[in-house]
């Protein structure tokens, strides 16, 4: 996950009140209000003679920002090299290409998204700047919080059957979702499906929308950073990936884990999506519980509920290539199903 920095310079506390509740990593403040700075709230608080600030104006400042990032200047280790307000793409991508430590200042939404764009991957530490606080909410939302959109394809359920009993996983978040929302699940890495959160109502059941019951505890879940996890291995404090109909994503802190034993069924689909890359599966499944309130999405964004699903209805999937090693995407001949 991106790093959000605050330069408190000057050093407002409402500013950095306001900062630290927008969802910030760390403070730079003048080296006299660390101790204030780090009574307001746990996180990193950098005093600024230990940051590094450079201003890009010629080749020769770009190669000091790479010695320091390398350590190669004696008596210089900065906890934190900062490239000012003004710099430009291209010494951004020569000093990523040698350093993932860089950090830039932001002074507003599109710069910071400009930056976290950089060679792909772009920068992970963004420096965000007094003037861009009116923008620190829609910041910390797009930089840090979103990891950007994920492609979702239509598929057709083949198959539902009943599948005895099992353990399933209830993955209580600390956040609310909506209609639409929830994780991508599967049997396979390769193709996952979207299952809602419970955030409908019905006469016998409250909605819980902080919930997704996700699945078997076999099951693999789709995570930040382009990773994936057993639902089984999940607990409080991971980070999880919520979804939306319209593929775009956001990362929520899990709260709890209920791991119950509960009726299941398979639920088997074939991608028949025109639009879907012909390299991906053709099909997959994946083992939810046998309840009303456990729903997939249409392709419109509706929640659909497993006991009303049928053969030849439309949901959205995630296709992917197999092959993960610990959660790390590898490129092997592998098969699963």
């Amino acid at each position: 996950m991106r790093q959000l920095i605050f330069k408190a310079l000057p050093y407002v506390k409402e500013e950095v009140t306001l900062a630290l509740e927008s969802g910030v990593d760390a403070l730079i403040v003048p080296d006299s209000m660390a101790a204030s700075a780090k009574s307001l709230a746990r996180c990193v608080v950098l005093p600024e003679s230990a940051v590094s600030r450079i201003v890009l104006r010629s080749k020769a400042d770009e190669e000091r920002a790479a010695a320091l990032l390398a350590g190669r200047i004696e008596g210089e280790k900065p906890a934190l090299v900062v490239l000012a307000l003004g710099w430009e793409i291209i010494p951004v991508e020569n000093l990523l290409a040698e350093s993932s430590e860089l950090a830039v200042e932001v002074g507003g939404l599109a710069e910071a998204e400009l930056a976290v764009g950089v060679l792909e991957r772009g920068v992970t530490r963004l420096v965000i700047t007094p003037e861009a606080l009116p923008e620190i909410r829609a910041i910390a939302e797009a930089c840090k919080y979103s990891p950007g959109p994920v492609a979702l394809s239509a598929a057709v359920i083949t198959r539902i059957s009943q599948a005895g009993m099992g353990h399933r996983v209830c993955v209580d978040t600390t956040s609310l979702m909506r209609a639409g929302q929830g994780m991508l699940v599967g049997n396979s890495a390769a193709f996952t499906f979207l299952i809602n959160a419970e955030s409908e109502h019905n006469e016998y059941v409250a909605a819980r929308p902080f919930r997704v019951n996700a699945g078997g505890v076999h099951a693999y879940a789709i995570m930040p950073g382009d990773r994936t996890a057993y639902l089984e291995e999940l607990a409080a404090g991971s980070e999880a990936l919520i979804v939306d109909s319209q593929g775009k994503s956001h990362v929520v802190t899990v709260g709890r884990v209920k791991v119950e034993r509960r009726p299941m069924l398979l639920i088997e689909a074939e991608a028949r999506d025109k639009n879907a890359p012909q390299d991906r599966p053709a099909s997959g499944g994946v083992f939810v519980q046998n309840a009303e309130t456990i729903r997939l999405v249409t392709p419109a964004g509706r929640p659909v509920s497993v006991v009303d699903l049928k053969e030849g209805d439309a949901v959205l999937c995630r296709l992917d290539e197999a092959g993960r090693h610990f959660g790390m995407r590898i490129s092997e001949d592998i098969k699963e199903g």
